[in-house]
Formats: C-alpha cells, sequence, structure tokens
C-alpha cells in the first residue's frame, strides 16, 4: 500500500506523547472553535478519527455530557485508556480497511490523519458516510509542499540546516505514501462527497516554544530513518537538536488546513 513499510510516526513511541502535547497547545484553539460553531452541545454523537491522544476526544466528551456519545478511533489506543468511560467508547480501528465503527454521527472530526493514509478517498467515504443527515463533518490536515521550510526566515547557517532537515522529514513521508500537498484539496474533496455549506481556512505559527518542543521530539523519533536513508548524519541531528533547545531560531509547522461541511 506503500512505497515503505510502517507508519513513520508511531505513536507507540516514548516521543509520541511529547508531539500530542504539542499539536494540542499548537492546534487545539483552532480546532475548538471550528467545533463551537457547529453548536456541539449535550446529546450529540460524535466520531473522532484517528484519536492519537486525548485532548480533543476529552474537550468533546464534556460538550457532550453523559447523554451524548463519543467513539474515537485509531490503530494504536493505548493513549486513549485514560479517557475511555462514558461517555467516550475507545475502539482500535482502520478508518481506511473497515466500515464505520458506528453510523448516525452528528459531529465526524478527523485531525493530522487523512495525510497519512494511504487509501485516503476511502476514509474520507467511511467519514461521510457515518454522517447522519444534517450532521458535520471537520477535517483537518496538514500541507507541508504549501509551506516546506522550518525556517521560513532562512537567513543563517542554523536555519540552513533546520531545512535541510524538515526536507528529509518529508522526503520519509513521501516515502511512505503521505500526500503533503492534500491539506489544500479538503474543499473540493468535500464537496465531491456530496457535502454542502463547504468552507476552510489554514492556520501555522510562525515561532512558538510548542513549535520547538514538536520539532526537537520529531527529530528525535526519526533520527534513525533520518540516517539510515543517508539524508543527515548523527552530527547534523545532534547540531540541529542543540540550535533548538537554545530557542534562537524562529521555528514554523506546515500550515493546516480545516476544511468543514454538512451532509444533506
Amino acid at each position: 500500500m506503500t512505497r515503505s513499510d510502517g507508519y513513520l510516526l508511531d505513536n507507540r513511541r516514548t516521543e509520541a506523547a511529547e508531539r500530542f502535547d504539542a499539536f494540542a497547545t499548537l492546534f487545539d484553539p483552532t480546532t475548538f472553535r471550528h467545533l463551537e460553531r457547529f453548536g456541539i452541545g449535550p446529546g450529540w454523537r460524535c466520531w473522532e478519527v484517528g484519536a492519537g491522544g486525548t485532548s480533543v476526544v476529552s474537550w468533546l466528551a464534556k460538550k457532550v455530557g453523559p447523554t451524548g456519545r463519543v467513539v474515537a478511533t485509531d490503530i494504536e489506543t493505548s493513549r486513549l485508556a485514560a479517557v475511555a468511560r462514558p461517555p467516550v467508547q475507545v475502539r482500535v480501528h482502520d478508518v481506511a480497511a473497515q466500515e464505520p465503527p458506528a453510523d448516525g454521527f452528528d459531529l465526524v472530526h478527523a485531525r493530522l490523519v487523512l495525510v497519512h493514509v494511504p487509501d485516503r478517498e476511502r476514509a474520507l467515504r467511511s467519514m461521510v458516510k457515518a454522517l447522519r443527515p444534517g450532521g458535520r463533518i471537520l477535517v483537518e490536515d496538514a500541507d507541508p509542499a504549501l509551506q516546506p521550510l522550518l525556517c521560513p526566515d532562512d537567513h543563517g547557517p542554523e536555519q540552513q540546516l533546520a531545512n535541510r532537515l524538515r526536507q528529509g522529514f518529508r522526503q520519509l513521508l513521501d516515502d511512505r505514501g503521505a500526500d503533503l500537498a492534500y491539506g489544500r484539496k479538503l474543499p473540493r474533496l468535500l464537496r465531491e462527497a456530496g457535502l454542502r455549506r463547504v468552507e476552510a481556512d489554514a492556520y501555522f505559527p510562525l515561532t512558538s516554544p510548542a513549535c520547538a518542543a514538536l520539532e526537537s521530539a520529531t527529530i528525535r523519533q526519526i533520527r534513525d530513518q533520518l540516517v539510515t536513508a543517508g539524508l543527515a548524519t548523527d552530527q547534523d541531528i545532534d547540531r540541529h537538536l542543540a540550535n533548538v533547545a537554545s530557542g534562537g531560531m524562529d521555528l514554523a509547522t506546515a500550515p493546516m488546513i480545516s476544511a468543514w461541511g454538512r451532509k444533506a
């Protein structure tokens, strides 16, 4: 299904917890702003696809209350054990290979998931299928090709090394079948899936402590793959991690594009 075996950013690695914390800091405000606009409230039935961390699941559970339901799915669910209590139901599930875990959902949400899924078309069809008539879907995914640099202000050797390693990271993702231009396609794909009132926006921070934390965790997690593929040396990585830790660089993320629509 992919040109290289295995998911590059395995959620079972210790660095994954750091990555989830950084994602929550960076992107939860944007996600929650969109979900609030939908009017989410008590009694809603929600499917959180590729939940990974717990921040969005916990927020949804508070919103829907005891009369609602939050189905949190992922291919690896060990980090969801802390929230596996009503109204949350945790299930091992592959959105690209299995039927939806239920139907009639008021809300289906996925963040930073489909860009990594080889059969993205099937996954999106499954998510739309699970919605009730009038239900809402919010899909949020990165577009690394739209802004490929870790340091948009590429002015010195530290920034140039950072951007070279970011290019290596993108190469590893591409080798595993990730669509690095997927985010920008979301509005069209939602319309083609028959959704109405489709809208989208984009967000990416240019510098923050969470960007640095995310970069450090990511590079430590993929270090072996970068070296094995000849994309960096151990010396390159050690120097880059020290540069990140010094706090002297402005680090950005790839733009996260949020697209939403309503089932007819």
